[in-house]
């Protein structure tokens, strides 16, 4: 029976789905009930579940709570340890004795068995990796890195010899773009926070060197000498040179060896996508169509469908083809974090996650039931995009991952984190809640779905303190309130950009009273550098693209001013300030500025550093603007080292303020 209007909005208060929202200005906004019906259909069915949920989570030292009732449970720790009790009765389940022993442990309650993840009271420091209470490290989008022979895209070698470089400068951390898997059948498709799967790596990465057969050189050469990265040429060289590696390394038996031990450790993650990869190339990088999965055959639209492993049987060279790209992507990340480490980084590599995938990816193809379908996630209006912002991406469905253990999540983390000493979440609000929007319609007409924030902080804060790594959110735009407490409370560092740091005059606020458990940056990836905010080049480009406005070449004078007495009062600048078409000495006096911040950690992109003034992406635009194709420049290396005496400014500024 239909639902009337009134119970579709109960059903989805509920269920988590907003059906009030208010603007940065405090206006309330009501949802429509398209809308509502949308989301509520992307959702599935809601049901109260008979049996307990595969996993919950809990904090040590507080008792554990079941949303169903029990008498008596047995437990059986991680070591090995058991122990039986008794629940006490509470509304709507009950509670057993705290566990103090973080980890995931498993509980007996009569026939059913669950995982319970107990979450330690904060997520790993820098201090705990001993890298000190005022660690600071470089960003780079590892893609415009430089390597002789590397086809025109940086690599995972590549990001090894930069890590030595930045290790020498002091640096504790090496911050890189996403390295999520994209679409080896469509090159066209490259931007890192628009992935096929966050389970799997960008195998375009991998480290290969064309000059090493004269086949390939003169094509590689070309590509190098590009001023822009062109990511479908680039990636059809690389990916024609590392079917021709394949090929020789298969004569290889203890490579081989290595890698069948890898297949089988990373088990359906690694099989599952190495299909997918196979089946996009048969319908859509041959014949031209069939690009979104649920396009395909049906047949093939499951993957647990007979026809997917009989496709699989037939085509087996093509899928372990695309195994062993992620095994050789797996071991170039695991020697770029051993690179940074035995230079010296007690962090090393903090990689990036995105925000959400793209639905017709192979992430979407194989959890199906853990990623939301019919619905994209973007942004509310705000002061900077009065339409709100699409960013056509699809995300985790809370209800699927509650049903399912939460195991593609873990699975994410599991990625992220195995070769590295952090993590940074993009758009982190969605530990909170995501403005979802369905599909074909205005992001104006989207809503906010709430996610369970808990179990996802529990088990960030476990994964972290178990691989000793530290976690970074971004928790910029529209915050939730509370959402920047909360994370502090659980050791997750929010991030603090120095042109959002400002008082209610407009004025920059002093970086010694920026808050602690944070990572400090100049900039990031989506906005301007401090060489290109201060010559003008952002506005530059907002001239070319119509969206400049009468009073922001003025404005921008005056708060140049601003920024220059907010580095002179800091102790990083002096004297008068530079000229605009002079950014250079700016660029570095925010460096150490941004060093000087009372924050745990101080993040600084490689762009800054050198005083560079295009920015990596410039947001709401496609091919209007070159996002993700700048590379750096080829004396990288020789650069950073003439900027030592910059660096040793960096580092007085961070033991000064430790």
């Amino acid at each position: 029976m239909a639902l009337n209007d009134d119970e579709v909005r109960a059903l989805s208060e509920r269920v988590g789905i907003a059906t009030r929202w208010h603007d940065i200005f405090g206006t309330e906004h009501q949802v429509g009930i398209p809308t509502l019906r949308s989301v509520l259909a992307a959702l599935g069915p809601v049901e109260t579940p008979s049996t307990l949920p595969p996993l919950i989570t809990a904090d040590t030292g507080k008792p554990v709570f079941l949303p169903a009732p029990a008498t008596s449970f047995e437990l059986t720790l991680e070591d090995g340890r058991r122990f039986d009790g008794r629940a006490t009765p509470v509304d709507g389940g009950c509670t057993i004795r705290a566990i103090l022993e973080p980890g995931y442990h498993r509980l007996t309650i009569g026939s059913q068995e669950l995982t319970v993840a107990v979450a330690p009271p904060r997520a790993s420091t820098g201090a705990d990796l001993g890298a000190g209470n005022r660690a600071w490290g470089i960003a780079v989008q590892l893609y415009s890195l430089r390597r002789p022979g590397d086809a025109g895209i940086g690599d995972y070698a590549a990001l090894a010899d930069f890590a030595r470089e930045v290790a020498a400068t002091g640096a504790q951390a090496l911050a890189i773009s996403p390295v999520h898997a994209q679409f080896s059948a469509d090159p066209d498709r490259f931007s890192p926070y628009a992935p096929s799967s966050r389970v799997a790596l960008n195998v375009l990465h991998c480290p290969v060197d064309l000059n090493a057969d004269a086949r390939w050189q003169d094509r590689a050469a070309a590509l190098e000498a590009l001023p822009l990265i062109d990511w479908p040429a680039a990636a059809r060289a690389r990916l024609e040179r590392l079917c021709s590696i394949f090929a020789e390394q298969r004569a290889d038996p203890d490579l081989m060896e290595e890698f069948y031990r890898f297949r089988s450790e990373r088990g359906e993650t690694i099989e599952l996508h190495a299909r997918f990869e196979a089946l996009h190339a048969h319908l859509f990088g041959e014949h031209h169509k069939y690009w979104h999965w649920r396009h395909w055959p049906p047949a093939f639209r499951d993957h647990r469908r007979p026809e997917v492993a009989h496709f699989a049987r037939e085509h087996a060279r093509q899928v372990e083809f695309h195994a062993f790209l992620q095994f050789l992507a797996d071991r170039g990340l695991q020697r770029a974090q051993a690179a940074a480490r035995d230079s010296g980084m007690a962090i090393g590599l903090i990689t990036d996650l995105a925000v959400g995938v793209d639905s017709g990816g192979s992430q979407a193809w194989a959890q199906p039931d853990q990623i939301l379908s019919g619905l994209t996630i973007g942004a509310p209006p705000d002061l900077f995009q009065r339409t709100g912002q699409n960013w056509g991406l699809a995300a985790f469905s809370p209800q699927g991952l509650r049903a399912h253990g939460f195991s593609a999540f873990r699975a994410m983390l599991d990625t992220a984190l195995a070769h590295a000493g952090g993590v940074r979440i993009d758009h982190a609000m969605g530990l909170r809640r995501l403005w979802v929007i369905p599909e074909g319609a205005d992001a104006t007409e989207g809503t906010y779905l709430a996610f369970p924030e808990a179990d996802l902080l529990r088990l960030l804060t476990l994964e972290s303190q178990r691989r000793r790594a530290v976690i970074l959110a971004e928790d910029l735009g529209t915050v939730p309130e509370g959402f920047a407490e909360t994370l502090s409370e659980r050791g997750i560092h929010g991030m603090r950009v120095l042109w959002f740091e400002r008082d209610q005059a407009q004025a920059f606020k002093p970086p010694a009273t920026w808050s602690p458990v944070a990572a400090a940056m100049t900039s990031t990836h989506d906005l301007p550098t401090v060489a290109g905010w201060w010559s003008g080049r952002d506005l530059e480009w907002r001239a070319r693209l119509g969206t400049l406005g009468e009073q922001d070449e003025a404005e921008r004078a005056a708060e140049r001013t601003r920024l220059w007495q907010a580095m002179q009062a800091s102790g990083a600048a002096e004297g008068d300030p530079p000229a605009a078409s002079a950014p250079a000495q700016a660029a570095e006096a925010a460096c150490v500025h941004v060093a000087g911040s009372a924050c745990a950690l101080a993040i600084l992109p490689i762009e800054d550093v050198l005083g560079l003034e295009e920015q990596p992406n410039l947001p709401n635009t496609i091919d209007e603007h070159p996002n993700w194709r700048r590379r750096l420049p080829a004396d990288l290396g020789a650069q950073l080292r003439d900027r030592d005496a910059l660096m040793r400014r960096i580092a007085a500024r961070r033991v000064k303020n430790g």
